[in-house]
């Protein structure tokens, strides 16, 4: 299988070819980052492009969409997809949107959106962004390759190892206890990870006991 990836500079969104061999049948995952050298890959290889698979439906991730369907007629989905060797399996991950999906090709790699990222998880819905990840990415084999919405590959191994809110999640980690304040309320740091982009993202717990996953920005320390 070949695996083709560009980054946006700017969103550090990232947008994949797959494809089942040379002179086979290809997919694209997510259209939110230069196209160019995904092209050149599809003539240089000789692929046939057949679908536009979406993880979800958010700007930074579907700004090419219309270019690549017009160039290709593809069918842009989120659903179950056969594409001559590839067989791609669909796994709903709601909470950093409601439409948020995981797509498993050939039961090796997982594409996963903005749901789990190298040492972190997307914002959002804070209940549903945990079922997503514990419930559903981590039942996953651990070999299985993660490639994420934003910045780089890891493995679903390496996140149960690593990743600050599973660890903590799984009971690998106890909670933080830490006090800080987020948008003037104070609260209990649970878990911090750099995040994808450098600047953070944290578990915290208000006061009353409502548990949210925010940008590091919004968390004052000490």
């Amino acid at each position: 299988m070949l695996i083709e990836r560009t980054m946006h500079p700017a969103w550090l969104s990232n947008a994949y070819l797959v494809a089942d061999e040379p002179g086979g049948a290809a997919v694209f995952v997510d259209s939110g980052a230069p196209l160019e050298a995904l092209l050149q890959v599809v003539e240089r290889e000789r692929l046939t492009p057949t679908h536009l698979l979406i993880t979800h439906g958010h700007g930074d991730h579907v700004a090419g969409n219309d270019e690549l369907a017009r160039r290709f007629g593809l069918e842009i989905t989120n659903g179950r997809v056969e594409s001559g060797g590839l067989t791609v399996a669909v796994l709903p991950t709601p909470g950093h949107s409601d439409d948020g999906v995981a797509f498993v090709v050939n039961e090796i790699v997982c594409f996963t959106g903005d749901t789990l990222f190298k040492d972190s998880v997307g914002g959002g819905d804070f209940a549903q962004v945990r079922a997503s990840v514990m419930d559903v990415l981590m039942a996953l084999p651990p070999e299985t390759r993660v490639l994420p919405g934003h910045t780089d590959e890891t493995t679903i191994g390496r996140e149960l190892e690593h990743n600050p809110f599973v660890r903590v999640w799984s009971g690998a980690q106890p909670e933080g206890t830490e006090r800080c304040r987020v948008g003037g309320e104070e609260a209990t740091l649970i878990a911090w990870s750099p995040d994808y982009d450098g600047k953070g993202k944290a578990w915290i717990r208000f006061r009353d006991g409502r548990d949210a996953i925010v940008g590091g920005s919004r968390v004052e320390r000490g």
